[in-house]
């Protein structure tokens, strides 16, 4: 240890606080709490460090700062906060990039299902959070069916005039066309709430009551309608319902540590029902990490997600210091529970055998891909390991929206958070060699001016025109050591054909087909090619949608988003009336008459 990194560890307070290590270039690379400061940073740089990862984390440490606070607790608030901010590359971070699903019913006159991410609007109500996607709209499906709850947007329910298809179909009962009266609406509506909070015998109890009613009033086709969805709910409950946290939510959480990966699975319980699992991988974990995981992951979990009043899990843990953590956050009660008996213990190992499965998954993909990169080095007789790859394509119609595209594979995956789009306007109509030159150009003076991490391989989707034009930037800018390919369409076009273009006019063709190096390439070039078509299509919608309506005389960019708005989309727009044009904001008899008739 540097004499000013003792001299500075050797000052610190002995207090509860958060400290920030920082390497030569003052960015932080690892942020801690502590109960006592100066112990814990102090034994950093013991001699008895075991773990590789720490010690190259100690050996770029050039400053600490620290910030000290009334407890530990406060200390592990404001050290999430600060792992959020900073996403510090030695930190263990168990955060996903989505915010959870939840299901919605709005405050409209007549309420609409939806399903639901980010932040809450007053006066909607939010049930959830579900593990996933899927999850939240299988549960939308399921009320439609049985509470037939209307699931369209304002704009589509407010304009129309016969009823649609999810009518047809027994999966809405058409309050757009007043096929259902505004108190029996609200009734469905206030049924499927006490549905999704778990109520649902008192659910069961007042479906009952309108059967009887119906029946006794000889409304025998009414009756039927109420008699059909008691039996959905019984078949329901038969499948979702688990005893053993009939009274309550709860997540069940339990991990796997296998061969140098990390997981994390939490089994959702909302309501008397199993609503699924969802399994975490933590960024940047210490392969010899085996303590005080699931301790990491409920502090960083519930920094942004409500803890239900029960988890249960299998690891002992500093209950006093979670429990203030929750107190801080202003969060209900949480029993959190570790001594396992009766069902619990068969929830725990279902989650305990979900985390083992997606470890094991782990490492059977990392295997895969390590075996990809090994024969991709092979295939290329590239000198040194090859790790991350950049790849670019080149999308448009006819000149038109030209948009450049580039992908990421670098840890063994396709890196999502690293693609960029790029879009081209500064070139000749249909110049697919001025529209690489650009990108390469902007991508890689930003790189170089940044110092941003490199690529080992750079994949040009293209023939030897766009390969000559990657190796001028790369000669241009003064990048070295990257080597390039050219992936060319190979004869007729067909996957599995393509040509390699490499340095010193190197050519490969009659590639063997299921070489895994390959197959590498072919997944990273298509991924590039998808992204690129993707962003190429985004904008020439955007573009066609914007001239389409600001041809006509008097639209502008504000009074085209209110028609827009209000009609759902140029569909709407294209079919509306004079006089339902006249009703958006702005637009007066005269020209609605203009929008109608170009139109029309």
């Amino acid at each position: 240890m540097e004499e000013e990194l003792k001299n500075l560890v050797n000052n610190m307070p002995v207090f509860p606080g958060v400290y920030r290590m920082l390497n030569a270039k003052e960015e932080i690379i690892y942020i801690g709490k502590a109960k006592n400061l100066k112990k814990r940073v102090r034994s950093y740089f013991s001699k008895s460090q075991d773990s590789p990862r720490t010690k190259i984390m100690v050996g770029n440490i050039h400053n600490i700062e620290f910030t000290v606070t009334n407890t530990e607790a406060e200390a592990l608030i404001l050290e999430n906060n600060l792992i959020k901010k900073f996403m510090p590359r030695y930190n263990v971070i168990f955060r996903d990039d989505k915010s959870y699903p939840y299901l919605a019913i709005t405050s409209d006159k007549y309420p609409r299902i939806k399903f639901h991410r980010g932040l809450k609007k007053k006066g909607t109500q939010y049930f959830g959070p579900f593990p996933n996607s899927n999850a939240a709209r299988e549960s939308i499906q399921l009320l439609q069916k049985v509470f037939m709850l209307r699931t369209c947007q304002n704009s589509i329910f407010n304009n129309r005039t016969r009823p649609c298809l999810e009518h047809q179909i027994k999966r809405c009962t058409a309050p757009c066309v007043d096929l259902i009266s505004e108190a029996d609406y609200i009734n469905d509506t206030n049924q499927a709430a006490l549905f999704l909070n778990g109520k649902d015998n008192e659910v069961i109890k007042n479906l009952s009551n309108k059967m009887n009613q119906y029946s006794e009033e000889h409304n025998f086709e009414r009756a039927a309608i109420f008699r059909d969805r008691i039996q959905s709910l019984r078949q329901i409950r038969l499948k979702q319902f688990v005893s053993d946290f009939s009274e309550n939510d709860a997540d069940i959480i339990a991990s796997s540590i296998s061969l140098g990966f990390i997981c994390v699975n939490v089994v959702m319980i909302r309501s008397g029902r199993h609503l699924g699992d969802k399994s975490f991988f933590p960024r940047n974990h210490d392969k010899l990490l085996t303590t005080n995981v699931i301790e990491t992951f409920l502090t960083q979990y519930y920094d942004i997600t409500i803890p239900p009043p029960v988890i249960v899990i299998e690891d002992k843990i500093d209950r006093d210091l979670i429990k203030n953590f929750f107190q801080l956050k202003k969060y209900q009660p949480v029993k959190i529970i570790s001594r396992i008996v009766g069902d619990k213990k068969n929830w725990l190992s279902m989650a305990k055998k979900n985390a083992d499965i997606a470890v094991q998954q782990k490492n059977t993909l990392k295997s895969n891909h390590l075996d990809r990169l090994k024969e991709l080095n092979k295939l290329l007789s590239f000198p040194r390991s090859i790790n991350r790859i950049e790849c670019f394509d080149i999308s448009h119609t006819m000149g038109e929206n030209t948009v450049g595209s580039c992908v990421v594979f670098d840890n063994l995956t396709m890196q999502n958070k690293d693609y960029r789009r790029y879009n081209i306007s500064n070139i000749t109509p249909g110049d697919d060699y001025g529209a690489m030159r650009e990108v390469l150009s902007r991508r890689y003076r930003r790189m170089m001016s940044e110092d941003s991490q490199r690529p080992d391989l750079i994949l040009i989707d293209g023939g030897k025109g766009q390969f000559s034009i990657a190796e001028q930037i790369m000669d241009e800018i003064g990048l070295k050591n990257i080597f390039l390919v050219g992936v060319s369409k190979g004869a007729d076009r067909k996957a599995g054909k393509e040509k390699l273009i490499m340095p010193n006019n190197k050519i490969l063709t009659n590639i063997d087909e299921t070489n895994l190096g390959f197959h590498l390439i072919q997944q990273v070039r298509d991924e590039a090619h998808r992204f690129a078509i993707t962003g190429h299509r985004a904008r020439r919608a955007k573009t066609r949608l914007a001239s389409s309506i600001e041809d006509v005389e008097g639209i502008g960019s504000k009074k085209r988003k209110n028609l827009l708005a209000y009609f759902g989309g140029i569909e709407g727009v294209k079919n509306a009336t004079v006089e339902e044009l006249i009703t958006v904001d702005g637009i007066n008899n005269q020209l609605a008459e203009k929008i109608y008739n170009y139109f029309n």
